[in-house]
């Protein structure tokens, strides 16, 4: 019974480690870039975020980086927790099987940028293409929230909680869609004249590389 509880302080005592990380990325985000913090904090509610700073540093701007960060580490230990509850793979949830797990996501996050980047080179339209990258980002960055707050639930209030999961997924994906639709509607025009285009990016940049991310995290 001693080892047991021993086991358990351990765990939630790296998984703490991590959250506390997480959270210094964003309180050292919110000190240096004040203004858009605040901005940012409001964004499925107002979209003056995109606004001021879609045409400024964009991707290389620090503030994003800390976002980035803040989301990664928040993602990996979100489906960690979801692995933990539904057991989608039969890999055990260890600290090792989260680093694992925050290593392809980076791989994954930086592969999937630079194939975008490559695109739009091809294309001669990288300033579109930085442009929708950066609100679908941000949006993504935003839904993080979220999962910093399940995580934070089901790390110290209610373990293993199914209904954490389901909510927080379904604003996960309220939250990126919204991020989507605001992005297509941006560059309709640009859309509607590459149709052929798009449509090839969606699936080749968008649908197979979460294809392949969810095959690899089930096998």
């Amino acid at each position: 019974m001693k080892e047991v509880l021993l086991r358990t302080i351990e765990n939630v005592d790296w998984i703490t480690l991590i959250l506390c990380c997480s959270i210094a990325t964003m309180v050292l985000a919110k000190k240096i870039y004040y203004g858009r913090f605040a901005n940012f904090i409001i964004l499925p509610f107002n979209n003056k975020y995109i606004f001021l700073y879609n045409k400024k540093d964009k991707l290389s701007h620090w503030f994003t980086i800390f976002l980035s960060i803040f989301q990664l580490l928040n993602f990996a230990l979100f489906l960690y927790y979801l692995d933990s509850i539904f057991h989608v793979t039969q890999r055990s949830t260890t600290p090792f099987s989260y680093m694992i797990t925050l290593g392809v996501l980076i791989a994954f996050f930086f592969s999937k940028l630079i194939l975008h980047l490559c695109n739009a080179f091809v294309f001669n339209i990288q300033g579109a293409i930085s442009e929708f990258l950066f609100k679908k980002i941000s949006y993504f960055n935003y839904s993080s929230l979220v999962m910093f707050i399940a995580n934070i639930l089901l790390t110290y209030i209610v373990k293993d909680s199914k209904i954490v999961i389901y909510i927080s997924v379904l604003l996960i994906i309220t939250i990126n869609t919204l991020g989507w639709v605001t992005a297509i509607r941006n560059h309709q025009k640009l859309i509607t004249n590459n149709f052929f285009y798009f449509i090839l990016y969606l699936c080749t940049l968008e649908i197979a590389p979460l294809v392949l991310l969810g095959d690899y995290f089930k096998d």
